[in-house]
């Protein structure tokens, strides 16, 4: 029945590799029963024979969470689940990247990987209020604990209204500090969405992740004292490193 289940969970022909799919069964199979009380995977025959595929494919696949910090192998004795905790990373109305991990790392950093000034799109002018096609600068950003990436974003801004605000990063490194420096001295996030979806080329390449890996995407909204819209970001977390949790305050 088991492996009946596990056969009938993978699509063929769907666009999204066996393997990778096989690496999110394995992974939702984590706490729920498909390890032993040591933490160790079944072996490769017997995950074969459940999912109803090859060896190599589960090979590919569990190579891929090892790569990811999901698995470990350990020669000789087979493959076992990582404990390790997730960072917390709280989203409420004042969401900031280093005081959110505050607690849980030794050191936190913000990385500007690039910007460009450009006419925004109509999700963009429509979450900052401007009209379409008015210019945004447009800031990518990598967040690093202790020196491992976990989050990839990328931030929006009228350019009207803060036209030195990519200097003020790259000089700050910090959102809240850059704002600062732009007359902003408070803000509050008006509206979160989150969404899981799978690891685009971008965030393979930036989060260190292996292609197709899970990653989770908070759009938001950042809005001044009075309301007005100041900034729209979309950030993607690696699901195996951080968890979100939302609150009102």
């Amino acid at each position: 029945m088991e492996g009946d289940l596990a056969k009938s969970a993978l699509h063929r022909g769907v666009g999204v590799a066996l393997w990778r799919q096989i690496g999110d069964e394995i992974r939702r199979g984590i706490g729920a029963g498909l390890e032993d009380e040591n933490g160790r995977l079944p072996p490769e025959a017997e995950l074969a024979a459940r999912f109803g595929v090859n060896r190599h494919t589960v090979r590919a696949a569990i190579a891929a969470l090892i790569h990811e910090g999901v698995l470990r192998s350990e020669q000789g004795r087979g493959t076992y689940v990582r404990r390790q905790k997730r960072l917390t990373y709280p989203i409420g109305a004042r969401t900031r990247f280093s005081a959110g991990l505050e607690g849980q790392v030794r050191e936190r950093q913000i990385e500007l990987l690039g910007h460009t000034h450009e006419p925004a799109t109509a999700t963009i002018a429509t979450a900052l209020d401007l009209r379409p096609s008015e210019d945004v600068i447009r800031l990518e950003m990598r967040g690093l604990a202790d020196g491992v990436p976990v989050s990839r974003s990328t931030a929006w801004f009228p350019a009207a209204r803060f036209p030195d605000i990519a200097s003020y990063f790259a000089e700050k490194h910090s959102i809240t500090e850059a704002l600062a420096l732009s007359g902003i001295n408070d803000y509050r996030r008006a509206s979160t969405t989150i969404e899981a979806r799978h690891a685009d080329d971008t965030d393979t390449r930036d989060l260190k992740l292996s292609p197709g890996a899970i990653v989770l995407v908070a759009r938001g909204i950042n809005v001044d004292g009075d309301g007005r819209p100041i900034q729209y970001s979309q950030t993607r977390f690696s699901a195996d490193r951080v968890e979100l949790t939302v609150s009102a305050g």
